[in-house]
């Protein structure tokens, strides 16, 4: 009898073991999409498109209402999420076109991190950190790159679908490079005498509007001039479902192991070229059209994990790398056939703006049987997904300005953020409780070419978030003691690293 009991209580010791290491090793996914606003997910309630896939998750997980990515343009947003650290203090961590790896080897990444507790890690879909540390030659291996900052596997396009070379990249090779045909790159002149957006509209599927007159690919313009490399060159259409097949491809690969994926979706970034699946889907042209085509992405990836009985035990978790933004060099009916849609909801400003609308995303986390249905106003912020992966693995790495959020994540409790520096394009604002704080910047108010409002002024902005979510009434003469708190806590966290702004005298 006491050997029997002792086998059942050792068995059930093993049980609870076992049931442990799957609590603590769950595997992780995060689904982050390009330019996609925080009223282009219809959870969020805010705008007309419909997004049934990404409502199924967020419905049953938390959703965010006051979540932010670190940043109102992709590069710097992406570094910060990968490293834990603001991106103004790397002055590297800025909008990219064929530039070197912005990520030291040395740092801490959140696949490092993850390394470190047995997890494989693979990212598929857009990089925009930078590749090698010297003139890049896409003729041989190229590195260091994702592989070099903690990715056992990577399938990428270098920058943006927008600009050259418009080729896959795995494990740090060209995808299908013909060693007769190498690539040569350049980003200024045409040297090449290559066709051109610019010199050549009769060849263009695509109209350009500003900057995208370069050279010509599948006939949409692009920044720069690509030579050779035919039989590398992607098929735009087929993006979508190239990074999907090879999302689900590396999910087999490495689904007996706990696992990290970094699925990096293209869409909505320009150019926007839906497969003809999709054309027409949302009534709203192209850029309504590669939502719903993201949407049926997310879709299949979470059908797929379903069907291979991981979705109990994995993290999931789909965000933006920054707001929106409908004209960003193409004339592709984005605003001509927006209708009521509204991508920022009542959010002001948009992408490569300080105001809300910049860093203020769609922020979702979900995770079966764990987290439990809930909207949730708690501030966070992508920055803070290392510390957060950290705890909850167990693990005493931490980065330098994320904070541990894992409760409010994934187990429904405890308390966000208080205070958030965000940033565009180097210039960089306060986020704290319900105030909102801009420094004063030089420049221009509005970014013509994109119908933006930056958030430059000659005076310090200041907002109350809670009555006044579309930063209408600036506060800052009418109460200079917040003002003053604000700016207290922002230098605090700038430090010496500040972009410089003007002195503060209270009257």
């Amino acid at each position: 009898m006491k050997y029997n009991l002792l086998i059942l209580l050792i068995f059930a010791l093993f049980s609870c073991n076992n049931n442990n290491n799957d609590q603590i090793k769950p595997n992780i996914i995060i689904i982050y999409a390009d330019d996609l606003g925080y009223g282009d997910v219809s959870s969020y309630g805010v705008g007309t498109l419909e997004t049934p896939n990404i409502d199924k998750i967020a419905n049953n997980g938390v959703r965010f209402t006051n979540g932010y990515a670190s940043s109102a343009t992709c590069s710097p947003s992406r570094y910060a999420l990968m490293t834990g650290i603001y991106p103004f203090r790397n002055k590297k961590a800025k909008i990219l076109t064929g530039a070197n790896l912005i990520i030291d080897t040395l740092e801490m990444t959140i696949p490092k991190m993850l390394k470190t507790k047995g997890y494989e890690t693979g990212i598929v879909g857009k990089w925009h950190l930078g590749l090698g540390d010297s003139k890049i030659n896409y003729n041989e291996k190229i590195t260091p790159g994702p592989n070099e900052v903690g990715f056992d596997h990577s399938f990428i396009m270098a920058d943006t679908q927008d600009r050259v070379p418009t080729v896959y990249i795995e494990n740090g090779y060209v995808v299908n490079l013909d060693p007769n045909d190498p690539i040569e790159v350049n980003f200024g002149d045409n040297d090449y005498g290559l066709p051109s957006g610019k010199k050549n509209p009769e060849l263009l599927s695509m109209m350009w509007h500003h900057g995208h007159n370069s050279a010509i690919v599948n006939g949409v313009p692009r920044i720069g001039y690509m030579k050779g490399g035919e039989k590398a060159k992607w098929s735009d259409i087929d993006m979508a479902d190239k990074f999907l097949d090879e999302a689900k491809k590396y999910i087999n690969k490495v689904k007996d192991k706990p696992f990290f994926l970094f699925y990096t979706l293209q869409q909505p970034h320009v150019p926007r070229t839906p497969h003809p699946r999709f054309e027409g889907s949302s009534g709203m042209g192209p850029r309504g059209d590669v939502i719903k085509e993201a949407d049926w992405c997310i879709g299949e990836l979470y059908d797929h994990l379903e069907e291979n009985n991981l979705l109990e035990n994995t993290i999931i978790i789909i965000s933006s790398d920054n707001g929106p933004v409908l004209n960003d060099g193409y004339f592709d009916d984005a605003v001509e056939k927006l209708g009521d849609h509204t991508p920022a909801g009542k959010l002001r400003g948009g992408k490569y703006s300080l105001f809300e609308a910049g860093t203020r995303v769609p922020f979702i986390t979900y995770w079966k049987g764990k987290t439990k249905p809930q909207v949730s106003d708690e501030i966070v912020s992508q920055i803070d997904f290392l510390n957060s992966f950290s705890s909850l693995l167990g693990s005493d790495i931490k980065s330098r300005d994320g904070i541990d959020l894992s409760d409010v994540f994934f187990n429904n409790k405890g308390n966000g953020r208080n205070d958030l520096v965000i940033e565009a394009i180097k210039r960089t604002a306060l986020r704290s409780g319900n105030w909102a704080m801009i420094p004063p910047y030089d420049g221009a108010e509005k970014n013509t070419n994109v119908n933006i409002e930056l958030g430059n002024s000659k005076e310090y902005k200041l907002f109350n978030l809670e009555n006044d979510l579309s930063q209408k009434n600036n506060l800052a003469k009418s109460n200079p003691e917040k003002l003053k708190e604000m700016i207290e806590i922002y230098s605090k966290i700038i430090g010496n690293e500040s972009i410089e702004i003007k002195e503060l005298i209270l009257e």
